[in-house]
């Protein structure tokens, strides 16, 4: 079973899981309990109320009380993660596949609606083809409510680029339904992000204001999500080993952000300042498997970070160096230097 990013699961026991990352161990996908069986549930599935679990503090307490067993430690990625046995997996929903069907579909609710029109508009304006866009989040569980948000993906390196491109066209032409968040908007956004990655509105806005993969469309949310493709992710589970290696904050000048945009995104750093936390080097990179910390900062930009400290080890060629590693905890962040 190939399953990524942006992908959906629900368990024998009627648990809907989004799936994290590119890279799983055999026989089991790295995944997340998203909506939870609930009687006081707001979404009504096919024969079951669920509730929507958001923060990660919250998803693992959700595992301890009701499946402890799919909490494990990863010997490869040196954390402590969910991980599901592929052979408790009842359904896998698949972003292309719930479009596909949209396309096809005799009737829609006004957000499958929206959804579909906004793919459309993508695709007509980044000139990328049907089966490089997909939809995941609520909808594509069939679990939206009227408040729901539309979570697009665009699959490969250059249909992403395109598609960012073309959003940020979208986004200037006063005609298009594509709407840049208002001050106020954000204002909103941040209250709701900030319960789970802290930072100064001033930071929030900042950074915030200027991605082109989030807004509204038609005055629906939306926040779109770029991934690499099955065939330009070489990496396989052992190649690379991660190790915990202390908790840390640094300035840093970003030197490469052309993997800025994909979820998992990474930035290339140098001339890196360790300003709290162990004081090892080389510290070459920041990594978030969270699409919140993608294009935070640009080439050449000078920024703070606080994370993780973990040592990369290729296993193949003996390369060793440090990253930092965002998104793990609430007080994990990434802000311009002022």
């Amino acid at each position: 079973m190939k399953a990524r990013e942006g992908d959906l699961i629900k368990t024998k026991s009627n648990v809907v899981f989004d799936v994290k990352g590119l890279i799983h161990p055999p026989n089991k996908l790295i995944a997340f309990p998203r909506f939870i069986p609930s009687p006081q549930g707001t979404r009504l599935g096919k024969d079951t109320m669920y509730g929507k679990v958001y923060s990660l503090g919250d998803r693992f307490k959700y595992l301890q009380e009701n499946h402890p067993d799919l909490i494990v430690f990863d010997p490869v990625f040196g954390e402590t993660l969910c991980e599901v046995p592929i052979d408790q997996i009842a359904e896998h929903y698949q972003p292309k596949q719930k479009l596909k069907s949209l396309r096809t579909a005799k009737t829609l609710s006004t957000l499958e609606n929206k959804a579909l029109r906004l793919a459309q508009a993508l695709k007509e304006k980044a000139d990328i083809p049907w089966s490089s866009i997909g939809i995941s989040g609520s909808i594509q569980a069939g679990l939206a409510t009227k408040k729901s948000d539309i979570d697009p993906i665009v699959y490969g390196i250059e249909n992403c680029q395109k598609a960012y491109g073309a959003l940020q066209q979208l986004l200037k032409d006063p005609h298009s339904q594509f709407k840049a968040y208002t001050k106020q908007e954000l204002a909103e956004l941040y209250d709701f992000r900030s319960k789970d990655t802290q930072m100064s509105f001033e930071d929030f806005v900042l950074t915030e204001s200027r991605k082109a993969f989030q807004g509204k469309f038609m005055q629906t949310d939306y926040f779109v999500r770029f991934l690499k493709d099955w065939n330009e992710v070489t990496e396989q589970y052992g190649d690379v080993c991660y190790s915990n290696s202390g908790y840390a904050k640094i300035n840093a000048k970003i030197t490469d952000d052309s993997e800025a945009l994909f979820t998992p995104c990474t930035y290339q750093v140098e001339d890196v300042e360790v300003l709290e936390g162990p004081k090892i080097e080389p510290i070459k990179q920041i990594a978030s498997f969270r699409g919140r910390f993608c294009q935070q900062a640009l080439n050449g930009e000078e920024i703070e970070a606080q994370g993780k400290v973990e040592l990369v080890r290729y296993k193949k060629s003996k390369e060793e160096y440090y990253r930092l590693i965002l998104g793990n905890k609430p007080s994990d962040y990434m802000v311009l230097s002022h």
